[in-house]
């Protein structure tokens, strides 16, 4: 058995995937780009994946190609049509990462709620060293008890933060775009209501028809000046021009994302310019990849490929 790994550097160098080995032979990629993957699929029984492009054109070579892992939960990556004409089985993962994305949620938030940065700033720049008082708040931060969060998604992990939100004693109300059913114990409301009483936003949601430039300039419009809007769902779900010009015009107090609409960042998104990061923290795709979610992954890739074997 031929197991290939076309870009395992997005797993991390630091976790362990030698267990494979009992599957068969393993050759790793760290990166393959679209010419390179026809050749190093041609003898692959059993592909892994996270971002590769999955298709006609890319493994067509590969004429003894069984499953194909991806580790993640998205798969827009691959065409499922040609794979089912193919009878090609496929796997993803949901779930390995909901307290890690739930966590880096929270982080940031109180890097802009308590305003991290500014503060970090003036101590380290010397401005504290034998100051008149010993305390300095020019920068007004509030506590998250009785404000409102509103949730945009919520499954796994939007679930996950509004318990940790009510644990603070934040108020959570949520919003389905898709128009899904309300879950039991969580209060739902339509977006325009989410949009005008929520103090922070956040999306949690994965990227499809109903979610795609969801957050745009009328979303902002709505929103109050003091809300904190935070995106750890899917980089397209924001129309980032209209989110830097809702910076740029004091509609929201600041944003956080964890997702762009490209990735890794394109020279040409709105958002590079805009260097104030006590309004903007941009994080490179990373809320999922704590060490535990990472390993927990691979697990259960391991434990898909174990199945799919009809190992014991």
């Amino acid at each position: 058995m031929n197991i290939v790994f076309l870009d395992a550097k997005t797993i991390g160098d630091d976790i362990d995937l030698s267990n494979f080995n009992q599957f068969g032979n393993v050759t790793k990629y760290s990166f393959s780009s679209e010419t390179e993957i026809p050749e190093r699929v041609k003898e692959a029984d059993i592909l892994i994946v996270n971002k590769i492009p999955v298709n006609e054109s890319t493994i067509s070579s590969a004429k003894h190609l069984k499953l194909v892992c991806v580790t993640a939960t998205g798969t827009n990556n691959l065409d499922k049509e040609y794979l089912a004409k193919r009878k090609i089985t496929w796997r993803n993962v949901a779930g390995y990462s909901t307290e890690s994305v739930a966590q880096h949620t929270f982080s940031m938030l109180f890097y802009l709620l308590e305003h991290m940065k500014y503060y970090d700033d003036y101590v380290k720049n010397d401005h504290y060293t034998n100051d008149t008082m010993f305390t300095h708040f020019a920068k007004h931060f509030y506590e998250l008890k009785g404000k409102t969060w509103g949730i945009i998604g919520l499954g796994n992990i939007g679930r996950r933060v509004a318990s940790i939100a009510e644990a603070f004693g934040v108020t959570v109300i949520y919003a389905s775009p898709s128009g899904a059913a309300p879950q039991a114990g969580y209060t739902q409301v339509d977006l325009d209501t989410l949009y005008r009483t929520s103090d922070i936003i956040s999306v949690h949601a994965p990227l499809n028809e109903h979610t795609e430039n969801l957050i745009n300039a009328k979303a902002f419009a709505k929103m109050k000046k003091s809300c904190i809007f935070l995106n750890l769902g899917r980089g397209p779900i924001v129309a980032e021009q209209d989110l830097l010009d809702a910076l740029n015009d004091s509609q929201i107090q600041a944003a956080g994302l964890d997702v762009l609409s490209v990735e890794p960042m394109s020279k040409e998104n709105p958002l590079r310019g805009f260097k104030d990061s006590s309004r903007l923290l941009i994080t490179p795709h990373v809320a999922w990849a704590s060490v535990e979610a990472r390993t927990r992954l691979m697990e259960i890739i391991h434990g898909q490929i174990k199945e799919y074997l009809h190992m014991d």
